[in-house]
């Protein structure tokens, strides 16, 4: 698919492809959010064609690392307010930190370009592989090293309803193979344009491919079937607690006095199940019979089921230190502990340490916010049977995915598959400031409703508090960093309305991009050797 001619000077090239993929998501501008996906999700991969164009393989593996580098360097620039303002780090940690996860993406862009330039160098790289190629490393960057998908090209699509309706076929894998597509056939027909020739049937096969993938999201979107029956009243509670002071044990009592009054509040709107974000109560519940005591009553006086995140403690093995999890509490409307789930895919760094012993002396050190101790992870995604108030012995399914978990797609689908009618995301975005992560993070989320087919109500300490329906649409939200609460009637989903695709069959399209690659690298192999 290259072009001859002299590659893009680095400058340009780097800055290109950070300036396109920085627009991609959504941010935060002069009090509005700026969300260019639906234009820049395209552009983005565009410039770094151009930036690889003509270079050999380890030439572009540099010129890859670079341009990733400094693009998610720019995405994640949260990370300095999660490790300074909120860790207490010195500030050139908090400059390292982004740069150093950055290059973790980085290493991934590295790879497509190495691959990228071989391919090309052996007239392999059309535009099919090229996307295939991408999916396949986007899809490597969730688990590789425990994963970190987070600005994976997909979720720049989050607004697009064509695309959007390929979710619950694909997962958000099928949306940044159709970006990459439409790339690569762009890319591929301007490069025949530069040398005069006409235009080539593989580019204009792959914009036919994506003019048919927009057909079939929008056909899927529109055929997915409705919920049918009565839904639950769910409410999601914004606490807008300071996290300088979430922890603080002169803040528990503050803390729960602002939770009860928002309970209250839902309830009396008509709340059958209230949700409290992620470690909303900041103690061990079984540690704490009176805070537990204060909570039952609660949902006894409000005739509501609470899910409640606090940190769940179990005995250590063999007379060990407790274990600590991060956990998600259910307490019936007649005040009964009934579920706890506790969150199993934790985040580095953050909730343990990886090599501890190695690395955990050096980063205590410069940095007080970073786990001193690991959190344990839970068995397994499951869904919770939740109470419901009233006569009889009503009850809701639903899963209950903690924070980090919501980037991982094939975990939440596993919500689903163990019986899930909704989903309660819980998290504590305020680790971010007021920067673009909130949003972006919301737009994950919406992905996760729209490859499971199932409303979501999201509870988050500071926002972005919302409710997204089963097509992955946010129907409404909350501001950041404000005391807030929203009340839904959210449709469940019957058993007769099945499953989706992507939720039976998972990470289907990935493997099948690999494979293609592979099949593309074999047919190069053997044409260069002819």
């Amino acid at each position: 698919m290259a072009s001859p001619g002299r590659a893009l000077p680095a400058w340009l090239g780097v800055g290109a492809y950070a300036a396109a993929t920085f627009l991609a998501f959504p941010h935060p501008v002069a009090g509005r959010v700026l969300d260019l996906g639906l234009g820049f999700a395209w552009l983005s991969p565009l410039a770094l064609f151009a930036a690889l164009e003509g270079l050999p393989p380890r030439a572009a593996a540099r010129r890859g690392f670079l341009a990733g580098l400094a693009a998610h360097a720019a995405i994640l620039h949260w990370i300095y307010v999660v490790t300074v303002h909120y860790g207490h780090a010195p500030v050139v940690v908090g400059v390292l930190a982004p740069v150093a996860l950055a290059a973790y993406v980085a290493a991934f862009t590295a790879a497509f370009g190495a691959a990228y330039a071989w391919l090309a160098a052996r007239g392999a790289a059309g535009p099919l592989a090229v996307a295939a190629l991408w999916t396949a490393l986007d899809w490597l960057r969730s688990v590789a090293l425990t994963g970190f998908p987070w600005a994976t090209l997909g979720y720049a699509q989050h607004a697009n309803p064509a695309l959007l309706g390929l979710a619950p076929w694909t997962g958000v894998y099928g949306l940044s193979f159709a970006t990459a597509l439409g790339a690569a056939g762009a890319w591929s027909l301007w490069c025949e344009r530069r040398r005069g020739a006409p235009p080539g049937r593989a580019g204009l096969a792959a914009l036919a491919g994506v003019a048919l993938l927009a057909a079939a999201g929008l056909a899927s979107s529109a055929a997915l079937p409705q919920a049918e029956g009565p839904g639950v009243r769910i409410a999601v509670v914004q606490g807008n607690i300071d996290q300088g002071v979430k922890w603080s044990p002169e803040w528990v009592g503050e803390t729960l006095r602002i939770y009860q009054g928002l309970t209250r509040e839902a309830a009396a709107a008509g709340a059958e199940v209230v949700v409290w974000p992620e470690s909303a109560v900041p103690l061990a519940l079984e540690l704490e019979g009176a805070v537990r005591s204060l909570l039952a009553g609660l949902a006894r006086e409000a005739d509501v089921a609470l899910v409640v995140g606090a940190a769940g403690v179990e005995p250590g093995l063999s007379g060990g230190s407790p274990r600590v999890f991060d956990s998600a509490f259910v307490f019936a409307p007649d005040g009964r502990v009934t579920e706890r789930y506790d969150k199993t895919h934790l985040v580095p760094f953050g909730e343990f340490i990886p090599l501890q012993d190695l690395l955990g002396r050096l980063l205590s050190a410069v940095a007080r916010g970073i786990a001193s101790m690991g959190v344990t992870p839970g068995e397994a995604p499951r869904a919770l049977a939740i109470p419901l108030p009233g006569p009889g012995t009503r009850s809701l399914s639903a899963g209950v995915p903690i924070c980090y978990e919501l980037l991982f797609p094939d975990l939440v689908r596993r919500f689903a598959r163990g019986g899930a009618e909704l989903l309660l995301a819980i998290t504590n975005d305020a680790w971010y400031g007021r920067t673009g992560a909130p949003y972006q993070f919301l737009a994950i989320t919406a992905l996760r409703a729209a490859e499971t087919g199932l409303w979501t109500a999201r509870a988050a300490n500071t926002g972005v508090s919302a409710i997204i329906d089963g097509r992955g649409r946010v129907r409404e939200q909350t501001p950041i960093f404000e005391r807030a609460w929203l009340v839904a009637e959210v449709p469940r989903r019957e058993a007769a309305q099945g499953e989706t695709f992507y939720v039976r069959h998972g990470d289907w399209l990935p493997a099948l991009c690999a494979a293609l690659v592979l099949g593309h690298a074999i047919r190069g192999a053997r044409r260069s050797h002819g």
